[in-house]
């Protein structure tokens, strides 16, 4: 299984960007479609965003379609989301999951490999 790491959230204002990062290590990260996760307290994780293992397409939830875009760079082994535009209803763990399968998915099941999480905060 692909280990994964996740970093860049933080506390920003209403409008604000933020650009989140995932790292992943001891797998082959080309072999994964990779996707961002978000949970609210006391709910479940909600999809965001996927992008295909070969990069070629991209998948992202109504609420963030046009402000959010996710990409990658296999040679770094590295899965990025980048965040504009940002909403107080924003303000979520933002989880980086990786899946072994061709294609897009949003259901939260087909990622076994999961990122520890990083928070996001945004502030009206």
């Amino acid at each position: 299984q692909v280990q994964l790491v996740e970093s860049g959230g933080g506390e920003v204002q209403t409008g604000d960007s933020l650009t989140l990062s995932c790292v992943a290590s001891g797998g082959t990260f080309s072999s994964y479609a990779m996707s961002w996760f978000r949970q609210f307290p006391g709910k479940d994780r909600e999809h965001v965003a996927t992008i295909s293992r070969n990069d070629d397409s991209t998948y992202y939830a109504d609420s963030v379609k046009g402000r959010f875009a996710i990409s990658r760079n296999n040679a770094k082994s590295t899965s990025y989301l980048q965040m504009n535009s940002l909403k107080p209803e924003d303000t979520a763990v933002y989880y980086c999951g990786a899946g072994l399968f061709w294609g897009l998915s949003n259901v939260a099941a087909d990622f076994r490999s999961w990122g520890q999480g990083t928070q996001v905060t945004v502030s009206s």
